[in-house]
């Protein structure tokens, strides 16, 4: 098989079991012809590759196959995926499988070496129990280590098969040759339990981590799982059942009530209400007529619709929130890179101290030396297993970010979720950002009864006008109109309004400036109106006849729903606000007042935003930017950590790290609040890893038997070994339980 890739690609790996391997994984793939990058996600599995050029995936696969490891290769990227949760699910079972009867043939190893030791005939059978644990429930482990000692590389498999592999060739020379040691003064101890034991508890953390792991990828199974696998095609007036993989843009297929809408695109034929609470976070269904625009994995509830096929596979909405979190996950924070350091050169440091230890006591020891040589050499090299370290940083970003993506928060990269809890002030975008972005009528006077019986035509008039504001009042009157008006002599003035006239009258909708030009009477009553609402920065619409004002409207973008008590949250947390935004300087410093903005620039410019930011910074802030416009992309770009608006423009969502899907911003302060909490589990998970080796390598060594005569038992190693890959795992397990 020859598959090739190029650019940026995301495998599944399969073989590893702690840092020191994805270390080796990424080693070896940087040595590859054609290969630039190569990031390794411990936590699920696989790796990212970037390159300039094609790349023989199969050769790339038979590199790491030497060493122990390999590339799950599929045709499709969804049979990449669904292979590698198979593989996934594969590991796991034949993991417990291997615990299960690990543990059946250890206990009675246990037992006989814990409270039968002076048992004749239970060596041997503590020998032929040890063999099926040793060399067919843990063969992995020695499998896995001649192949990357064959290739020169240490690993956590390493420090598992020497361990114990030296505890069972020694125990079994003192079974079959016992008159050896006893001729030379020393009792023919067998450490058949701890070697069984070692491997039993290696089992049991491997089997929780498996657990876990396939726990991190909820999220990416949910959102998937939002897509139909098939779906109903029309061609030439036929229903076909289509695989969705099959179909392309311009196709039309059918989304009958109750199914999920398969993938992006335009309604051309029938009505619905459409629950796309997925995309935007919002209870109520949005209606969707010809013209409406559908997206995958929403929820068509009532009638039928008819869709025109426009975004098909990552590109649709649904796939490009998946690839987000596929990402995501798959990155690597800057903390996770230096603990992939430190493991690279921690296996060949553990057996260095082990090496160490048991020469020390060979002579410095006294009778039993060679006893306790032995000893504290294997319990260094079990003790001292890399797995939580390298599991420290990465469960906790993959259960962080999934977390994040339960709340309509999609974070790109580790970096960003890093980074966010360290920021100390917040600048807003103004329209689509911190208001919903669509112009609404909010107040309309009438001079009078008869006056207010005119409304009709005053919208037939402005659905003649293609001015954004005219929208907003034809809206205002939906479904509360009496009469079809046809006006005539449509006319649109420049910077001031409209005319028409309708049986034999002229009416004029616009700037007051448009009536002084008519010389048309305002009553006192409608002007106090306007200067009122005009203080509040909304923008005053007039409508008139050709004697006398009949109506007044205000017009405002109103402030979401939630945008105040995002604010107010972050003040709360001692994180400084700021509004920028193109606008005049009267509507922004409303709005700014409105939601406890104290810090304004109004009337900017896109690179002028980015400046002020960029000054920001030089005086040490941390900077997030929120912002949902093109206008807005390039302080994106600037900030520490951006942030864009789900429903905002292509451009500022590739260029934010974070996306808010949705209207509201109380999605701000829940990021940050993740951040936080997600950084503080890496900090824990971190202090586990280390204080783990710390204490137990010294110990194990045998630091504290000249003081009390304490030295560690190999089984206890395992035992602490094993507990601290499950600590770590379900430690960062609680972020799936923080409240946002």
């Amino acid at each position: 098989m020859s598959d090739l890739a190029s650019h940026t690609i995301h495998l599944p790996v399969t073989g590893m079991t702690c840092a020191a391997c994805a270390v080796s994984v990424e080693k070896a793939l940087k040595g590859q012809a054609g290969v630039n990058e190569a990031e390794v996600n411990l936590a699920d599995h696989s790796v990212q590759i970037s390159s300039s050029k094609a790349l023989n995936l199969t050769e790339l696969n038979h590199t790491l196959e030497e060493m122990g490891y390999g590339l799950i290769i599929s045709s499709s990227k969804e049979d990449t995926q669904e292979l590698a949760w198979k593989a996934q699910e594969d590991r796991y079972s034949k993991t417990k499988k291997n615990l299960y009867g690990s543990a059946a043939f250890t206990l009675p190893v246990f037992i006989i070496g814990m409270f039968f030791m002076n048992w004749k005939d239970g060596v041997y059978w503590s020998l032929a129990l040890s063999i099926p644990v040793l060399f067919f429930f843990g063969k992995d482990f020695y499998l896995r280590a001649f192949k990357q000692l064959k290739s020169r590389t240490l690993s956590m498999d390493t420090l598992v098969a020497l361990s114990t592999g030296v505890a069972f060739v020694f125990s079994f020379f003192n079974t079959l040759l016992p008159e050896y040691l006893l001729k030379n003064g020393f009792e023919p101890h067998v450490y058949y339990e701890a070697a069984t034991v070692i491997i039993t508890f290696i089992l049991l953390g491997k089997t929780l981590e498996e657990k876990a792991k396939a726990k991190t990828s909820d999220a990416i199974r949910s959102l998937m799982g939002l897509q139909p696998k098939k779906v109903t095609q029309i061609i030439h007036g036929e229903h076909r059942s289509t695989p969705i993989s099959d179909i392309i843009p311009q196709d039309i297929i059918l989304t009958k009530p109750g199914e999920k809408i398969a993938l992006d695109g335009l309604v051309i034929e029938g009505n619905s209400y459409v629950d796309e609470s997925m995309i935007n976070g919002e209870a109520l269904a949005t209606k969707k007529v010809k013209g409406s625009k559908v997206y995958a994995g929403t929820i068509n509830q009532k009638g039928s619709l008819t869709i025109q096929v426009d975004k098909v596979g990552k590109d649709t909405v649904l796939g490009q929130i998946i690839e987000v979190v596929r990402k995501a996950q798959s990155s690597q924070a800057p903390v996770q890179k230096t603990v992939d350091k430190i493991s690279a050169i921690f296996v060949p440091l553990v057996i260095g101290i082990a090496f160490l230890a048991f020469v020390s006591w060979l002579l410095l020891g006294g009778p039993d030396s060679f006893i306790q040589a032995f000893i504290s050499a294997i319990s260094v090299l079990v003790i001292a297993c890399p797995c939580a370290l390298g599991l420290a940083t990465p469960t906790a970003l993959m259960v962080g970010m999934g977390k994040a993506a339960q709340h309509h928060i999609l974070i790109k990269d580790a970096q960003s979720l890093e980074m966010a809890h360290q920021i100390t002030a917040v600048a807003f975008d103004k329209t689509g950002t911190l208001t919903i972005g669509q112009p609404k009528v909010t107040h309309i006077e009438w001079l009078n009864d008869e006056a207010q019986k005119q409304s009709d035509l005053l919208v037939a008039i402005e659905k003649h006008s293609e001015h954004p504001l005219a929208q907003a009042i034809i809206n205002a009157f939906e479904g509360k109109l009496q009469r079809e008006i046809s006006p005539e002599d449509f006319q649109s003035i420049t910077s001031a309004g409209v005319s028409a006239s309708y049986l034999g009258q002229s009416f004029y909708i616009g700037h007051i400036r448009l009536l002084d030009q008519q010389g048309i009477h305002i009553a006192d009553a409608l002007h106090s109106y306007a200067e009122q609402w005009q203080n509040q920065a909304k923008t005053v619409i007039w409508f008139a006849n050709e004697l006398e004002a009949l109506a007044v409207l205000a017009i405002e973008d109103p402030i979401k729903e939630k945008s105040i008590h995002a604010i107010e949250q972050l003040h709360k947390k001692g994180i400084s606000t700021y509004l920028l935004t193109g606008d005049n300087e009267q509507t922004a410093q409303y709005v700014g007042k409105e939601l406890g903005i104290s810090k304004v620039k109004a009337g900017l410019m896109p690179a002028e935003k980015s400046a002020f930011i960029k000054r920001l910074q030089a005086k040490g802030k941390k900077i997030a930017m929120v912002g949902d416009g093109i206008n807005d992309s390039e302080a994106l770009a600037v900030a520490d950590v951006s942030m864009a608006i789900g429903k905002g423009t292509d451009i500022a969502m590739d260029v934010a790290q974070i996306t808010l899907i949705g209207q509201s911003l109380s999605t701000v302060p829940a990021a940050l609040q993740l951040s936080s909490h997600t950084v503080k589990i890496i900090k824990q998970n971190l202090f586990w890893a280390f204080i783990y080796n710390l204490i137990g390598i010294p110990i194990a060594a045998g630091l504290l038997y000249p003081i009390n005569g304490f030295m560690l038992n190999p089984m206890v190693a395992g035992v602490a070994m094993a507990f601290s890959s499950v600590s770590v795992v379900l430690n960062s397990l609680r972020l799936k339980s923080i409240r946002l």
